[in-house]
């Protein structure tokens, strides 16, 4: 019989844990058969750590992770990848706002032979602001990343054994990990549900960890940064030999005095502020070079949990770290 892992990332989550499990056990826990799941705390500041091992101690089947400082939500995936035991591992958010009866229907389709299965938002019930710009991220990615990119986006997702191995030796930081799934290329079906709103506790997800998302899809996985650097160059560059031959012929057929310190001071100003915005994106791709070289794992765990089942069946914990 094949084991299903699930991973719950877990950051300021007290408020919706007890309520996610007992969700999961009404929904489809007694379906499964053989599973696991696996909290991984992300360096939590409330009471997470405490309600978790309380929901171990109810269920025979969690395993609890928890790392040793806040790493963000794609290290906290891949401590839970690195150490499920299942045949396939499933992505859970901790927020309520996905069915946790999806996890069934994915789990369906990876027994169709699917090494991916995406969960594939079809409607969100959320401000039109965030949906704005959680549609333009998404139409960004699918133009200049990969175009494989589902319309409505995903954060959920069942993965295969073997894409867990390949996701673990590619070790990147900086990066997504759902764009490094789409990348891998494996057979991908997909699932659809509507998004709910969050009706506990308050998101974590701030304006800075989005733009930091969009930074890392583009220069990750995209040659784009460095292609519009190019284009821009070339363009100012053609309206500076346009503006130069415009100005040398008016001086001689109408005889317009070439103005001085105001022009100047434009074209200085100007092209400062693109050295700037250049150096700016070169600045971000060697911070990321040198993040990759300095080869500090992308998670350390603290203190690992081994369930129930593990423990009466002799496993010995693992503490360590990422590779």
């Amino acid at each position: 019989m094949s084991k299903l892992s699930i991973i719950v990332p877990v950051y300021f989550n007290e408020d919706t844990l007890m309520d996610l499990y007992e969700d999961m056990k009404a929904k489809i826990l007694g379906e499964l058969g053989d599973y696991e799941i696996i909290f991984v705390d992300d360096g939590s500041g409330d009471r997470s750590w405490q309600i978790m091992g309380e929901i171990q101690k109810l269920d025979g089947h969690v395993r609890l992770v928890k790392l040793s400082r806040n790493f963000g939500e794609h290290a906290a995936l891949l401590a839970g990848l690195s150490v499920c035991t299942g045949d396939c591992a499933v992505t859970k958010q901790a927020d309520l706002q996905e069915d946790s009866a999806l996890i069934l229907e994915m789990y369906e389709r990876w027994k169709q032979g699917n090494k991916v299965v995406l969960a594939v938002r079809r409607s969100r019930d959320e401000s039109k602001v965030k949906i704005f710009f959680a549609n333009l991220y998404y139409s960004l990615v699918r133009k200049f990343v990969n175009k494989n990119m589902p319309v409505g986006g995903c954060d959920c997702y069942l993965i295969d054994r073997k894409v867990i191995e390949v996701l673990e030796r590619l070790d990147e930081k900086n990066s997504s990990l759902t764009l490094q799934v789409l990348w891998a290329g494996f057979r991908t079906d997909m699932v659809y549900f509507d998004r709910k709103d969050r009706e506990k506790g308050v998101s974590r997800w701030t304006f800075a960890k989005k733009f930091k998302l969009v930074l890392d899809s583009m220069m990750g996985f995209s040659y784009m940064p460095i292609r519009f650097m190019t284009y821009v160059g070339i363009i100012f560059d053609l309206l500076a030999v346009v503006m130069f031959i415009s100005v040398i012929v008016e001086y001689f057929t109408v005889g317009t005095p070439i103005a001085g310190w105001p022009s100047l001071m434009c074209v200085v100003l100007c092209s400062s502020g693109l050295i700037l915005l250049m150096m700016g994106i070169l600045g971000e791709y060697i911070w990321r070079a040198l993040d990759a070289a300095r080869t500090r794992p992308p998670f350390i765990i603290d203190e690992l949990k081994e369930s129930i089942q593990e423990q009466e069946n002799g496993r010995k914990p693992e503490n360590g770290q990422g590779e």
